[in-house]
């Protein structure tokens, strides 16, 4: 396996990290993260498929590109991959053409092949699909052996429409999957928040979807104005700094679930995946130095799981992060470098979604403001 990154800021490839001198005719799979403008200009894809004639190209706009150590905004990070046994099949649908995000999920896994299939690395629209029903579909349609990583698309902090593409410009609607095949593939994964609970442990009496309506039957929005104190007024803009953790069983682990939006008129919050009735929530608020060392224990549980540091491994981490922490949002992923150390080559981008298991090799859900990270290794 040998693992290329290369970067296109202001109409051209400025940057390269190949220290194995991959041959780009060899490369097999590239995968794009970037600017929506950048990626929706024919000319740009043009230019990435004469870079990479032999590849399939799987490209998805992001709310910053994760290059090296550097997080970026209005670039393309690349990231071309050549492997040695290992092999690849894609598959990719539309949003439109199903009933709903549950059966686009469903149908997604079905049309790979499922014979040692080893992981799906899926990449989708963040603003059309339901990234908590496109989860349970993928879920109930794949093997158990299967893990299942990715994320949704992101449109920086605008929210406006996100797009994703297999082998073609992006659209809007999309969702893509990558499947690994190979017993010599390494994997490994690790997804962390870093948030901080706060208050008492409440259930969820009124919701549909990802709208919440009450808490312990009171008005949740009144209930969440009251935790937040000052910062109540500076609603919805706040809302980034308490997300809400939420569990789905008593059995499980806590997710985060990010405030996308706030009604006044109906008393309501929208947040970016569902929050179903009856489950448990608290709400959560942001420490810097918590959030920073939450990434570093995402890749120290990736180490856990493998043996040796691996060659790629893929940072998805969310939108609102990189909007609470700022200028010091590459601390983020400097301290993922430090764990895995110069060996391992990082990409990736930050997301309106994450999608991993919560532990090693189970399920996937649907995260908010965690760092995920997805590692490969092929071993000799």
């Amino acid at each position: 396996m040998k693992v290329a990154t290369i970067l296109y800021q202001e109409n051209s490839f400025v940057r390269e990290i190949n220290p194995e001198k991959l041959d780009f005719q060899a490369v097999e799979l590239v995968l794009g993260f970037g600017s929506r403008s950048l990626l929706a200009t024919t000319e740009i894809f043009d230019a990435i498929q004469e870079k990479f004639p032999n590849a399939q190209i799987a490209l998805c706009s992001s709310s910053g590109e994760i290059y090296d150590q550097e997080v970026l905004d209005n670039t393309i990070s690349l990231t071309a991959i050549a492997f040695a046994t290992t092999t690849i099949q894609t598959t990719a649908v539309t949003i439109d053409d199903y009933e709903n995000s549950f059966e686009a999920g469903k149908a997604l896994i079905k049309n790979l092949p499922q014979e040692n299939l080893k992981l799906a690395f899926v990449l989708s629209d963040g603003g059309k699909v339901n990234g908590s029903e496109l989860v349970k579909g993928m879920n109930i349609t794949k093997k158990e052996s299967v893990l299942i990583t990715g994320g949704l698309a992101g449109d920086g902090a605008r929210f406006e429409k996100t797009v994703v593409g297999l082998n073609k410009l992006p659209q809007v609607g999309a969702i893509i999957a990558i499947g690994f095949y190979g017993e010599k593939l390494v994997l490994s994964h690790g997804s962390l928040g870093g948030w901080e609970s706060f208050g008492l442990e409440r259930t969820v009496t009124q919701a549909q979807n990802n709208v919440l309506y009450q808490i312990d039957s009171k008005n949740a929005l009144d209930l969440y104005k009251t935790y937040l104190g000052k910062y109540a007024a500076e609603l919805p803009g706040s809302a980034l700094l308490f997300p809400l953790s939420i569990k789905l069983s008593d059995s499980q682990e806590p997710i985060v679930r990010t405030i996308l939006s706030i009604d006044e008129e109906n008393q309501s919050m929208t947040f970016a995946g569902d929050i179903p009735v009856g489950s448990k929530v608290r709400f959560m608020k942001a420490n810097f130095d918590r959030l920073i060392d939450a990434a570093s224990d995402a890749a120290s549980t990736c180490l856990h799981m493998q043996a040796s540091n691996p060659k790629l491994a893929l940072l998805i981490s969310c939108v609102g992060r990189k909007l609470i922490l700022g200028n010091r949002i590459d601390e983020e992923v400097e301290a993922v470098a430090t764990i895995f150390g110069s060996q391992t080559m990082l990409s990736g981008f930050y997301s309106y979604g994450e999608i991993s298991p919560l532990k090693p090799l189970t399920n996937c859900e649907l995260h908010n403001q965690t760092m995920t990270i997805t590692c490969l290794n092929e071993i000799d």
